[in-house]
């Protein structure tokens, strides 16, 4: 019998079965997340990668106690004494001595980076030494890495007293050790990590920037009319990194001026040393953000990508932790990193007063890694295209 039309609806009554818990519904919806998982596996490789990499860096790579760290002897003096203070030096472990060098040589080498002390041993040493008289010696020590520096030059006066007491009367001070910190006197900690720091914020807000680019048109489906649309791959990337460039400026500024006005960071170097190294910089991590747009399926997956560049530039570039002071093996890794060269360049420039000839050992490899990296997206967003 049909219910007439004023009828009001019918009452549906759910079923208790879908008010009660259901450990069905629970394996159906837990079987979905696994297979959601199984497909996507750059997450899932990202969820055991991070964690992997930060128990190998910071329980293998970083040391804070950094051992053998270069050393090179201004000889004035060549007698036993003089050798047996050398010997001991390379014994301690604190100092790996790689052999004798002039004095102007000893400035050229500090400049560098290629050392980390000088020991300067005066005419006559020994002569003095034996006659009581306390010669003094001089550790010159390259004091933008103050941390790497400190644990050696706070060894060096027990080293001495050790290694020349079969010269001296038991119970006295043989020689005045004196300490010289070059490029950071007073031993600042924010003169060594302001610089730094530079790198570190470029490396995270440019390839994060660029690498959510094409990811962010993927999931709002405007990267068809993008692809359909007649511009060239290398017309897309320089598109896509060029405002992004003036951002990396901006910031640059903002951290000069802090550096200079907050903490008084000194610039002792050639600007134009300082704007290649910055340019090529931003240049690489916006490149290689742009290939991280290029792999990532979503945004979420390239934020995964730049973070797992970000914990070893942060680590292994020599921007917390000393570089000398890791193996071999971290710093193959972190020499590979264009913030390790560029954290170096720009120390150089604003702390030793290095120009552009000082630098270029760290210019060309970010010109090296921005050709390769700019290469593979190219290939990859080619690839996107077909």
């Amino acid at each position: 019998m049909t219910p007439p039309l004023n009828s009001p609806p019918p009452k549906i009554h759910p079923l208790k079965n879908q008010r009660a818990f259901s450990w069905l519904r629970v394996k159906a919806v837990l079987a979905k997340e696994f297979i959601q998982m199984r497909r996507d596996r750059l997450t899932f490789a990202m969820m055991v990668g991070i964690p992997v990499a930060q128990l190998v860096l910071f329980g293998y790579a970083i040391n804070t106690d950094p051992r053998h760290l270069p050393a090179l002897v201004e000889m004035g003096d060549s007698g036993p004494a003089t050798r047996a203070l050398i010997h001991g030096m390379q014994n301690s472990g604190y100092f790996d001595m790689q052999g004798v060098v002039s004095h102007e040589g000893a400035d050229e080498a500090l400049a560098s980076g290629s050392t980390m002390f000088v020991l300067a041993v005066p005419p006559n040493f020994e002569e003095k030494l034996l006659r009581g008289e306390r010669p003094q010696l001089m550790l010159d020590t390259d004091g933008s890495d103050p941390v790497a520096a400190g644990a050696g030059a706070g060894a060096l006066p027990g080293i001495v007293q050790q290694s020349l007491r079969p010269y001296v009367t038991p119970g006295d001070t043989p020689v005045e050790t004196v300490v010289h910190r070059r490029y950071n006197p007073a031993g600042r900690t924010a003169v060594n990590i302001v610089p730094g720091l530079l790198g570190v914020i470029l490396t995270m807000t440019m390839v994060l920037i660029t690498a959510i680019a094409i990811t962010r048109e993927t999931e709002r489906g405007t990267l068809e009319a993008l692809l359909t649309s007649p511009a060239q791959p290398l017309e897309v990337m320089v598109g896509k990194i060029t405002p992004y460039i003036a951002v990396g400026f901006i910031q640059t500024a903002v951290m000069l001026i802090g550096a200079r006005f907050l903490f008084n960071v000194p610039f002792t170097g050639n600007p134009f040393a300082f704007l290649a190294a910055v340019s090529l910089f931003i240049l690489v991590n916006l490149s290689i953000g742009f290939l991280f747009s290029t792999m990532a399926r979503a945004q979420m997956q390239a934020m995964q990508m730049t973070i797992f560049v970000f914990l070893p530039s942060i680590l292994l570039s020599g921007f917390m932790f000393p570089f000398q002071g890791m193996p071999v093996w971290a710093q193959a890794i972190g020499q590979s990193l264009p913030t390790t060269h560029f954290i170096r360049a720009v120390r150089a420039v604003m702390l030793k007063g290095a120009g552009l000839g000082d630098v270029w050992g760290n210019l060309w490899p970010l010109m090296a890694i921005l050709t390769v990296v700019a290469a593979l997206a190219l290939r990859r967003y080619r690839r996107t295209l077909d």
